[in-house]
């Protein structure tokens, strides 16, 4: 810090506030010999941009006002329709009024955050779990209160009295999950939800992926299951993996009292989110345009993986283990317990390789230092390949 005295003082949760670890990968990822494996960046390949510049033209030709003026803080009210019909695929049952439009489910977040979380709340989480949601609920102090996981992801078995007693909610993601690419299966998500709602935990289901699988059967979310086995669940939904990021496009689906509420909280936030965008994302997906389009990235992103996973079998040593994902982004490695993932990325970039260390993604004092989590869907074939090789010689000199 500069050596001159601050004529402000910033409050005790800035203070507090870290920077993401991703986040400061990322700017050395900026450089372009450096093979990336760190970021979880959607293939710009899946960007509709033709499809999405005629949405805009249309609909700043044909109601323009409408889009560049105020709207409501609830959202687009037939974009938060299409939201609802859209769930009946997830065994879901939802009504409009139950659907609140977010500048991205990062926001849903921050915004859960300031519903729920009080200093030293206890907030169940998975172990790993995903970093910008430790990130957001972190600036409210919660007491975090991890809760087992294995091969097959979230154990529920491990939602005991003592865990569950007092928690606010416990946060998840069924669907290949960030960071490990795990998919809960449907007898540990019907165990889930059935626990939770014995024990009145609210379940925040976050599902980024779910439109991101490539093989095996797809599966009833928790909030149709929740419904159904009477756990209040809250899921967020995002356009930014099946459209595109800088959208910075979400919603939250919940009981009308949660909703009424996280408007209010909205209002203080932003007031509302885009109505051009609101609007430009209706008219791209209104007639069925992801049913064409989702296939597509499906496909791109199972080659990616395919990639790297051959070349993982091919490269790394037998005393290494990784999942193998059914869909999403992202492989966790979990390497021998005497090699610190930090310590090997510091090697890695000085061989222009960079990966996501895994202890950051564990919430208390206990991570899991030997973990890495690699993302494949930006990154071409030849370099892949040539990344994985440079890391499977690095951890073999470990």
């Amino acid at each position: 810090m500069d050596s001159y005295t601050l004529p402000y003082t910033f409050s005790q949760r800035a203070q507090q506030l870290t920077s993401s670890t991703i986040r400061e990968i990322l700017k050395v990822t900026e450089r372009p010999e450096i093979i990336s494996f760190a970021g979880g960046l959607p293939a710009p390949k899946g960007f509709p941009i033709d499809v999405m510049q005629a949405a805009f033209n249309r609909v700043l030709e044909t109601k323009g006002e409408t889009a560049l003026q105020y709207g409501p803080t609830e959202g687009y009210a037939p974009l938060r329709a299409w939201v609802a019909e859209d769930l009946k695929r997830v065994g879901a049952d939802v009504s409009p009024d139950e659907v609140l439009i977010v500048s991205g489910s990062q926001q849903a977040l921050d915004m859960l955050g300031k519903l729920f979380i009080d200093p030293g709340s206890k907030v169940l989480v998975e172990a790993p779990s995903y970093l910008g949601a430790l990130q957001s609920f972190s600036l409210f102090e919660p007491e975090y209160v991890a809760v087992p996981t294995d091969d097959g992801g979230l154990v529920p078995e491990g939602l005991t009295d003592e865990r569950t007693a007092g928690a606010r909610f416990i946060y998840v993601l069924p669907n290949f999950q960030n960071p490990t690419g795990l998919t809960l299966d449907l007898a540990r998500r019907k165990a889930l939800v059935e626990r939770c709602a014995a024990a009145q935990v609210p379940i925040v289901e976050d599902d980024p992926y779910g439109d991101l699988r490539y093989a095996g059967e797809a599966l009833p979310g928790l909030l149709g299951l929740g419904r159904a086995a009477g756990a209040t669940v809250i899921r967020l939904g995002t356009f930014s993996k099946v459209l595109a990021p800088g959208l910075r496009l979400g919603y939250i689906v919940a009981p009308k009292p949660i909703i009424a509420k996280l408007v209010q909280i909205k209002q203080a936030t932003d007031l509302h989110t885009a109505s051009l965008t609101q609007m430009a994302v209706y008219e791209t997906v209104k007639d069925g345009f992801l049913t064409t389009h989702m296939p597509m990235v499906r496909d791109l992103y199972k080659e990616q993986c395919g990639y790297m996973l051959e070349a993982m079998d091919e490269h790394f040593p037998t005393t290494v283990s990784w999942t193998r994902p059914e869909g999403g982004m992202f492989i966790w490695v979990t390497l021998p317990e005497h090699i610190d993932g930090s310590k090997l990325l510091a090697r890695a970039i000085e061989q222009n390789v960079a990966f996501v260390p895994g202890a950051p993604f564990f919430a208390g004092s206990h991570p899991q230092t030997n973990t890495m989590r690699l993302s494949f869907v930006t990154v071409s074939e030849a370099r892949i390949r040539e990344g994985i090789a440079i890391l499977g010689k690095l951890i073999k000199e470990s």
